[in-house]
């Protein structure tokens, strides 16, 4: 029997960070799903540079297929295009349009800043392109040897996000084969996005892990906190500062306070500035409101009914450095309340580190977390340490932290236990095989000991391997 196909990682096998999975076809023959930069205590602390490069072998790699575009399931693309790979880049419709940006923007912090080798990057990003609609079989081989075909459909995690089903078949032999790759599945009920359905079968999944260990809030329950959150500022009149990532969970927030806002009796709630400083994210939230085709039904009502989810008038965007540095003074001298999203989600960086240097030895402001704050992040830092009145280091700087910390599970951008475990459940014919993998170590042991006890349950064959048992990346 053949050992093929086989799945092999460069990344993204352990930790939450540097997504890049291998499935190999045939000897001569790969496919390339993500490949995202290493981030947090994924990242190599003593030589990053030589973790990104691209040393696995390309010359077989038919295609790179990107579930979604956030930053570690697309950021080595740089690497990949400069270590001399020139095969298609497939995505679904609304990341094509995406993609281009995030692109744009880790070429001006980790490479150049010299618009004329960015332009002629992203020139050869667009030209590679290959946009995909959802649920439809797209072929990549069918020849003597091999029919490969891949199909999209929705993951519900980000606009855009996809998981990705391959069937391979070796003519001849009638060894046929369905592997799926999650990448980041969504929580139902997230704001904006339809829920994942998961497929009616496959034989083998990569399935993500991120959230195995644990469940989440629901949306009533998350709203509930965000608006608690507020009100406490309000009455104490300080801010509230959101760490987002710029695509996607910032989006998500924004759809959220306008919900909040529209239903408040509160003057004071209908005064309430809400302030998105990143140019990143303005940008993203200008191109979620062209691709209103991929919302859900719930936003297209809104739509209907004369409401803008992510254009309202409490909404204050913040573009340049010197309106960053107004509105930084601004709240942290006056202690006017306010909302504030800023990237980066996790504090590794961008302006919302300047914003927490300013606030948090400040009782009266907090800082609100609403996403997953990896291992080794300052995020995880202030999350872990904040509510023990504890310090972080930022920008060389150690500062005490006075200010409310708090965290908001539900509003996370990932699937928790309950629901990947439904995600398999519900296929027809679910796999034999599952590797769990974008997941830290006791998440991904939490996961399979929770799909081990289903399966024997329901009486079903199953083997769960771990990514984080796999060894070194290949």
């Amino acid at each position: 029997m053949s050992r093929f196909p086989e799945i092999l990682h460069h990344g993204g096998a352990s930790g939450v960070t540097g997504s890049c999975h291998r499935l190999q076809i045939s000897e001569d023959r790969a496919l390339l799903i993500d490949c995202g930069l290493f981030q947090g205590q994924d990242a190599d602390p003593v030589d990053g540079f030589e973790q990104l490069k691209v040393s696995f072998p390309l010359e077989d790699v038919l295609a790179l297929v990107v579930t979604h575009v956030h930053i570690d399931h697309i950021g080595r693309l740089p690497y990949l295009l400069a270590a001399g790979w020139r095969g298609p880049i497939l995505c679904s419709v609304p990341s094509r349009r995406l993609l281009p940006l995030v692109i744009e923007d880790a070429l001006k912090i980790g490479f150049t800043r010299d618009r004329a080798l960015i332009e002629r990057f992203l020139a050869e990003v667009e030209r590679r392109l290959v946009a995909l609609d959802y649920g439809v079989w797209h072929p990549l081989v069918d020849d003597a040897r091999h029919r490969v075909q891949v199909k999209l459909k929705r993951a519900g995690h980000i606009l855009g996000s996809a998981y990705v089903e391959v069937d391979t078949l070796v003519h001849g032999t009638g060894q046929a084969h369905r592997t799926l790759f999650s990448g980041d599945l969504g929580a139902p009920h997230a704001p904006l996005l339809p829920a994942p359905k998961p497929p009616w079968r496959c034989d083998t999944l990569v399935l993500e892990s991120t959230y195995g260990d644990r469940e989440h809030e629901n949306r009533r329950q998350r709203r509930g906190r965000l608006k608690a959150a507020v009100d406490r500022a309000l009455a104490n009149g300080g801010s509230v500062v959101i760490p987002a990532f710029s695509i996607g969970r910032t989006q998500e927030l924004l759809y959220e306070l306008e919900t909040l806002i529209h239903q408040a009796a509160s003057p004071r709630w209908q005064a309430l500035e809400i302030i998105v400083d990143s140019p990143l994210a303005a940008r993203f939230t200008e191109v979620y409101r062209e691709l209103k085709p991929w919302w859900d039904a719930e936003a297209h009502r809104r739509l209907g009914a004369g409401r803008h989810p992510l254009s309202f008038d409490n909404l204050y965007t913040v573009n340049s450095h010197d309106e960053h540095e107004q509105t930084l003074a601004y709240l942290a001298e006056t202690g006017r309340p306010a909302v504030v999203i800023a990237a980066s989600g996790m504090v590794s960086g961008g302006r919302v580190v300047n914003y927490l240097k300013r606030m948090l030895n400040d009782p009266r402001h907090c800082v609100l977390f609403i996403g997953y704050q990896g291992s080794g992040t300052p995020g995880r830092v202030i999350q872990r340490y904040g509510p023990r009145g504890g310090w972080v280091v930022l920008d060389g700087q150690r500062i005490d932290i006075r200010a409310r910390v708090e965290t908001v599970s539900g509003y996370s951008a990932h699937a928790d236990r309950r629901n990947l475990l439904n995600f398999v459940r519900r296929m027809r014919h679910p796999p034999r095989h599952i590797r769990l993998v974008h997941g830290e170590a006791d998440a991904q042991r939490a996961l399979r000991e929770t799909l081990q006890d289903w399966a024997t349950q329901a009486g079903h064959r199953l083997e769960v391997s771990l990514g984080c048992e796999q060894g070194a990346y290949v």
